[in-house]
């Protein structure tokens, strides 16, 4: 096979290009060159060789011309400016490339390239450049140091999946079925397995982090082997769509994970606290640490638009989802033009200070499967504007009583948004009340950094002027339980803490010590999962039991002022459901509502159907849907 597509490549390209092997590379290929050069000053030449392959196509640096690593190195230090920031340089000798995480990757590459240009004219190596985050990552520089360490075994594994994407087709036969497997009528563990006569498709692998109910989707009910899944395909980080990825391995899945860079990274933020969490307390974890590497290991990256092969019958295309840091819609292109489904993961179709809208510039859509968390008809959610002012009113009332604010907020997503919202406020009003952020909020914001280009033109230009809207005066990290005793002895000030629907972590705590006391206030900001705290709160209960002290029960009784903010949410409400719908491309022949509790599931399945006359239904848990 490489020595054919050796061949072919030669013929296109010509001996000049000095192509000397080929590698398969998951969906796309690796081509090795004594002369990266001639690639780097003939711009079509990739361009020529991934149309005549149909296949996606990275150039590599043949070992050969290689410069030793410490001489590498000095040249590179020696050429780029210093404005730069570099931060880190890898070798991997494997691929021919050199990781270089610099602040400004920009002036790494140099205008029009000629930074890379000379670097790889007098070293051989090929840089690949990547932004470093404006706030320390452990996490994010773990991950790179995973996929660097075990660069061997992901050449394996790569070529393993482009055998299998590429095998022979089994039949000339064609049709498409959905098997609904988690979020069905229901929030929590998505998971939805797309079956062809040729391949099987799982998008999104989700855990039920309420603790009401079964934490994984249904997987037995497929009474299949793992092994014949083609790959998984993840939305977005957020546990309900991520947190089984590690135990799929660990229960013996072996083909890829396809997600967004910042998806890959969050996922393996989310995924370690989940299982550090759980063993805390004193719950066995479903799977290690180990299983977590792994999934980072397996998981194949795309940017929002990029076109992917992932089986031999069925590509994809992620497209921008506005809910979180690197969130996608995925669109699903099946045969060959045979059927196309969008499934939209978590959508935000409105304003956010970090994202724009979801995408809705799709070039087929037949089958929408959409989700439904705010889809009753009274689901509509206040104007931002209208939002945002009662959050300050809440907040001047509650300094001005000398009382903490206390703002339960999803770690990945809803934390930033309202860090963006009240930094707009403070520099506005000049305000000066400390605001603490506890939990992984700090490692999340970090990553955020490092992806500046999947946020909103105005916060990615602040971050790529060294001004992260992250990092204002007023926010105070907090990494100690010592550091809480101290907020709340202390004077009025706001607290931002995980987890968003007071389900466990840093907000819980939090709550124990100040809901007893009246001059205190809790702004939920985010989605409130059914039997959760939150959603106790919500519903004005007073009176709560719980553990504190060491596991002693107590009831606290909520004094605090508790206010709901809906128009925070990183989630559609009814009429932004509407409008995506309405602004697609073209009208889809089926609507399937998903990820919303029953009777919004239905409400909206049924009011779509209606109002744009097309088939519309709310599946039921382990439904399987014939869609053509």
């Amino acid at each position: 096979m490489e020595k054919e597509l050796l061949k072919k490549i030669v013929e296109i390209v010509g001996e000049e290009a000095g192509v000397t092997k080929v590698e398969p590379e998951g969906p796309e290929l690796g081509v090795y060159t004594r002369n990266p050069m001639y690639f780097l000053e003939n711009e079509n030449a990739v361009a020529s060789i991934a149309a005549a392959l149909k296949k996606r196509v990275s150039i590599r640096s043949d070992p050969s011309i290689l410069a030793p690593p410490e001489h590498a190195k000095d040249v590179i230090l020696a050429t780029v400016p210093e404005e730069a920031g570099i931060t880190d340089i890898q070798f991997v000798p494997e691929m021919g490339t050199a990781y270089i995480e610099a602040k400004k990757p920009g002036l790494v590459i140099g205008k029009g390239g000629e930074t890379l240009k000379k670097i790889v004219g007098q070293t051989g190596w090929l840089p690949n450049v990547c932004r470093a985050p404006a706030m320390e990552s452990n996490i994010l520089k773990g991950v790179r140091k995973i996929l660097i360490k075990h660069v061997k075994e992901r050449k394996k594994f790569y070529k393993k999946v482009y055998v299998r994407i590429n095998r022979p087709k089994s039949t000339d036969k064609e049709w498409v079925r959905v098997h609904f497997l988690g979020a069905s009528r229901f929030v929590g563990r998505s998971a939805q397995l797309v079956e062809t006569p040729e391949s099987k498709i799982l998008v999104d692998a989700g855990v039920d982090i309420s603790g009401n109910g079964p934490m994984f989707p249904e997987l037995e009910a497929l009474r299949m082997p793992l092994d014949e899944i083609d790959a998984v395909v993840i939305t977005h980080a957020h546990l309900d769509h991520s947190g089984m990825v590690p135990y799929l391995l660990k229960l013996g899945y072996d083909g890829p994970i396809y997600a967004t860079p910042p998806t890959r990274d969050l996922s393996a933020l989310l995924q370690f606290d989940f299982v550090d969490v759980l063993t805390k307390d004193g719950v066995e974890a479903p799977y290690s640490e180990r299983w977590v590497k792994e999934a980072a290991i397996k998981t194949i990256t795309r940017n929002y638009g990029e076109v992917t092969d992932i089986a031999p019958d069925i590509r994809i295309t992620f497209h921008n989802a506005g809910h979180i840091l690197g969130s996608a819609t995925v669109h699903m292109h099946i045969g060959q033009g045979f059927h196309n489904i969008v499934f939209t993961g978590d959508i935000k179709y409105g304003f956010s200070w970090l994202h724009n809208p979801a995408d809705t510039k799709y070039p087929r859509v037949d089958t929408v499967v959409i989700e439904s968390t705010y889809g009753a008809r009274d689901d509509v959610h206040p104007p931002r504007k209208e939002t945002e002012a009662m959050l300050e009113k809440l907040l001047r009332e509650t300094m001005e009583k000398g009382g903490k604010l206390l703002i339960p907020a999803f770690a990945v997503g809803r934390a930033q948004e309202i860090m963006l919202t009240l930094e707009a406020m403070y520099r506005k009003n000049d305000y000066d009340w400390p605001i603490y952020v506890d939990g992984m909020i700090k490692e999340a914001s970090a990553i955020y950094t490092a992806y500046p280009e999947y946020l909103k033109k105005d916060v990615q230009r602040r971050i790529l002027s060294s001004d992260s809207p992250f990092e204002m005066e007023h926010f105070v990290y907090v990494d100690s339980y010592a550091k809480r005793d101290e907020i709340i002895e202390g004077g009025p000030a706001v607290i931002i803490a995980p987890s968003g629907s007071l389900t466990g972590g840093p907000a819980v705590d939090y709550f124990q010590r100040i809901a007893e006391d009246e001059k205190n206030a809790i702004a939920l900001v985010g989605y409130q999962f059914e039997m959760s705290l939150g959603r106790k709160l919500q519903k004005g209960i007073k009176e709560i039991p719980m553990k504190v002290n060491g596991g002693k029960m107590k009831a606290i009784h909520v004094a605090a002022k508790v206010e709901t903010l809906h128009g925070f949410s990183g989630h559609s409400d009814r009429r932004q459901l509407e409008a995506f719908v309405r602004h697609l491309p073209q009208r889809p022949s089926r609507i399937l509502t998903v990820h919303g509790e029953e009777e919004k599931c239905v409400a909206l399945a049924r009011d779509l159907g209606r109002s744009l006359r097309v088939e519309s239904y709310a599946p039921r848990l382990l439904d399987v849907l014939r869609l053509r």
